[in-house]
């Protein structure tokens, strides 16, 4: 009979440790503790906060946890007061927000004391570009959870529902609390009644978690489905179907968020098409929104075919514009000047619209850092961006308080992320893509929380328990913390600089292929080409040295950045060697700070990047005993890809710049694999399209 027994535990145990997917994300249900939940309130969103303390409670059993919505003005938002057995709030989603952390403090061990948290910014958003097909552009873990095409392309089913709930429960579990649910390329047929009732249907199962639902709107709408000769944001009968259009969206959508705009980029339409601003569109459109207490974001990711820098470009079309712009407009910009890549420096725009409210653009998906194949935690980046200081009120100027609300008055503050989600079964293709979904968030709540607690909590809520040990005595305990934990911390801390190093370090940028952003390209430019859509335009390599002069004497893009910051890049002694070739073009001998050559100092970066990737494998190797086997066996295999992808990186920068330098690769670093004939010949055959 003991055999019996022992034989079905075992196969429990089993199935717990082989049927992880990822699809629970950081929400993995454990066996919860019995607790009281005591709250006068009741409505939908209450509901929720009480079943989430029962469907996870991990303090005392049979403890009494208090639920209590009462003004405070220390607590700003859906802030909310924290500590063990009561939640205190001005609104309900306040009280969900308080469950969610006290629930987590709970299972990663953190201390749980009396303290008020209230959320850095106030709209806390992922930008979904998901096309009305299904498809998703940067898209890298399947089709779109929102929209799909064919015959049922507005069925709504039960599955439909099932995924959108899982999907504003994982997003209001760290904050988020709003969507935008199309490209921002957007298609007019977004407007049309089909999609808005599907949108309509989104919202109602998005609503009680605190999601609001925004869309992406193509600015020529009026003329395309509206039947207008013309989109001028200045003609009346524009703006009247703007507002029409805006009364029909709120009689669906009560608590609808509002706009996305991209405008006069990359081929989309614009106010510009007429001979007007970017404040002329945004204001109109901000007009049709205020009464119902929408918002207008309009993206400041604008660049045309000039001879001016293109780093510099939002700049300038944006800084004469600032002031112009309706309280209810948010200018959504980039982290970086140029487009999302591995390391930038932040863009200019920030901090120096001191009259317009501007939001910050990050990248979940990672386009430019290896799609759903590299290790890339990406919260170290967005962490060292946020706390950039822009010096544009003194000292202590950083992008988080320039963005906030903390230094310039506004009536709006906000926070936006291009989301990695699609119908993969974990959401994110990459399992450690999902760390960079669940630090967006909570860094949107809390621009100061670390890198290193962020990583701490993700792991403990997405792998700890699913080894093949199934008791959590305190020596198992221990020893999960420091075989599994930490080592695995630290390699997703140090991934990111490792992308950077085999990629485009020493400030490098933009020097991909012609294959969706992956491969390296620093060749890639076809006859008749816009340079600035080539690489050679971005690395400018030649024989005299490499890099793009920012400098006074070249583009004077330094002059963009608050002093004290346009001295410290322009002046080689101060300027960081993360940033050296953004700003500088220098010669290949050109001494660095390790005393090497810079053509040495590239030589052992990428190195550098490759050997820190095969010590990522290693690490991935010796834990496979903690982590259930389909995890381990998919990050394995994704390990080895990307060190293969490291090496051709590596192989095929280096020898290209090398035809330039004329210098060896310096003899105590492995030489290189690839011949460069064969890795262009290779770029060359790969299926894909160069989009910008």
């Amino acid at each position: 009979m003991k055999t019996i027994v022992h034989l079905v535990i075992f196969v429990l145990v089993s199935i717990s440790v082989y049927a992880e997917d990822g699809h629970n994300l950081w929400l993995r249900r454990l066996n919860p503790k019995p607790v009281n939940v005591v709250c006068i309130k009741n409505s939908s969103t209450v509901s929720l906060a009480k079943q989430e303390l029962q469907n996870g409670w991990m303090g005392e059993a049979g403890a009494s946890v208090n639920l209590v919505i009462k003004t405070d003005k220390a607590i700003r938002g859906d802030g909310f007061r924290i500590n063990a057995n009561s939640i205190q709030a001005n609104t309900e989603l306040g009280i969900l927000y308080g469950v969610y952390e006290l629930l987590r403090r709970q299972q990663t061990g953190e201390a749980i004391q009396e303290e008020i948290c209230n959320p850095s910014y106030e709209r806390r958003i992922l930008n979904h570009w998901d096309n009305l097909d299904g498809s998703i552009e940067r898209g890298y873990a399947g089709q779109s959870i929102f929209w799909r095409k064919g015959n049922d392309a507005y069925t709504i089913t039960e599955t439909d529902k099932t995924l959108w709930q899982e999907y504003a429960r994982a997003n209001a579990s760290i904050g988020i609390n709003g969507a935008v649910l199309n490209n921002v390329n957007a298609s007019q047929l977004m407007l049309t009644n089909e999609c808005l009732q599907r949108v309509k249907a989104i919202a109602e199962v998005l609503r009680p978690y605190g999601i609001k639902t925004y869309l992406s709107v193509k600015f020529s709408s009026p003329a395309q489905i509206g039947g207008l000769k013309t989109s001028d944001p200045l003609n009346p009968e524009v703006a009247q179907w703007w507002k029409d259009k805006v009364k029909e969206i709120y009689s669906l959508i009560p608590d609808f968020g509002g706009f996305l705009v991209k405008a006069n980029s990359e081929g989309q339409p614009g106010p510009q098409d007429f001979g007007r601003t970017h404040a002329d569109g945004a204001n109109m459109l901000a007009n049709a929104l205020n009464p119902f207490g929408g918002i207008v974001m309009w993206r400041a990711f604008v660049y045309s075919a000039s001879d001016e820098d293109r780093a510099k470009q939002a700049y300038l079309e944006f800084m004469p514009l600032d002031g112009q712009f309706r309280d209810n407009v948010i200018i959504q910009v980039k982290n970086g000047p140029i487009d999302f890549q591995p390391r930038e420096p932040f863009s200019p725009l920030f901090g120096a619209m001191k009259k317009t409210t501007v939001m910050p653009e990050l990248q979940i998906t990672q386009e430019y850092l290896g799609h759903s194949v590299h290790l890339a935690f990406l919260s170290p980046m967005w962490e060292e961006f946020l706390q950039s200081d822009t010096y544009q009120e003194g000292a202590g100027s950083t992008v988080a308080r320039c963005t906030d609300g903390r230094i310039f008055p506004q009536k709006h503050s906000a926070i936006a992320g291009v989301a990695n989600i699609g119908l993969d079964a974990n959401w994110c293709g990459h399992p450690f893509a999902q760390a960079n979904w669940y630090a967006f968030g909570r860094l949107a709540w809390n621009s100061s929380i670390r890198s290193e607690q962020i990583a701490d909590e993700w792991i403990k809520l997405t792998f700890e328990g699913t080894g093949n040990t199934n008791e959590a005595t305190l020596d198992q305990t221990m020893d999960w913390n420091l075989n599994f934990l930490s080592p695995v911390k630290q390699m997703m801390l140090d991934s990111r600089e490792a992308i950077v190093d085999f990629m485009m370090p020493l400030g490098l940028h933009h020097i991909f292929s012609a294959n969706g952003h992956y491969g390296p390209g620093p060749w890639w430019a076809p006859k008749g080409m816009r340079k600035d859509w080539t690489p050679p335009y971005y690395h400018q390599a030649d024989s005299l040295g490499i890099g793009f002069d920012r400098t006074e004497s070249g583009s004077n893009g330094v002059g963009q950045y608050h002093e004290p910051l346009r001295s410290v890049f322009t002046n080689l002694a101060t300027c960081p060697e993360a940033y050296l070739l953004w700003f500088h073009h220098l010669p290949w001998d050109y001494k660095t700070k390790s005393g090497r050559t810079l053509w040495s100092e590239l030589c052992y970066h990428y190195d550098g990047g490759v050997q820190q990737i095969r010590h990522f494998q290693q690490v991935w190797d010796r834990i496979e005993r903690y982590v259930d086997r389909d995890r381990f066996v998919d990050v394995q295999k994704r390990l080895r890809d990307q060190s293969l992808n490291a090496l051709e990186w590596k192989d095929a920068c280096l020898l290209y710049f090398q035809k330039f330098s004329r210098m060896p690769v310096p003899y105590d670093l492995e030489r290189p694999m690839y011949n460069l004939d064969y890795l262009i010949e290779k770029d060359t055959k790969r299926v894909g399209v160069y989009h910008h």
